[in-house]
């Protein structure tokens, strides 16, 4: 499987127990969403290596998860800090106009009063505010990600609709 190809669905955080089972932080909207998952990739030496789960078990943001063939701490413990995966083809279909991250990447930014502000170069994500990175002729500028200022993305002609706060360009290009 390619990087290219999947989503993170999280990371090992450290092993859980004597038993092989890890604790994973997921960083998903809907943690509980996976509590079926059967398999997952985890990055190993800068490749996808598919783990098949005996036991899964969902804590919050939090998963203790056993995978088959490891059996012990020591083997747990050789997952720290490791990246887990999931194909994009498993992530749910979303509404007209909603859009995953990792999508929009690439988009044109359109304010409804500015117009085309730039290309959105990336997107991070904290616990405070998630904040889109635009390319504004040079300038990165930083567009916070909430339902007042981002509207909806328009998959087919790849631009990301929004309406910027009063002063927010100002104060990237004075």
């Amino acid at each position: 499987m390619n990087i290219d190809a999947c989503y993170q669905l999280g990371y090992v955080i450290k092993k859980h127990g004597v038993k092989g089972e890890v604790s994973v932080l997921l960083d998903v909207d809907f943690p509980e969403e996976y509590s079926e998952l059967e398999s997952v990739f985890v990055e190993i030496n800068q490749k996808l290596v598919p783990f098949f789960i005996e036991t899964i078990q969902i804590r919050d943001d939090k998963a203790v998860i056993k995978f088959e063939d490891i059996d012990d701490g020591p083997a747990a413990d050789e997952l720290k800090a490791k990246r887990v995966f999931l194909p994009l083809s498993t992530l749910p279909e979303l509404d007209p106009g909603k859009f995953y991250y990792h999508q929009v990447v690439g988009y044109t930014v359109k304010d409804q009063k500015l117009g085309e502000v730039g290309i959105i170069t990336g997107i991070f994500t904290s616990n405070m505010q998630d904040l889109i990175t635009v390319d504004h002729d040079g300038t990165e500028i930083l567009i916070p990600i909430n339902d007042d200022i981002v509207h909806d993305a328009d998959h087919e002609n790849k631009i990301l609709n929004v309406d910027l706060p009063e002063g927010l360009m100002d104060v990237y290009l004075s």
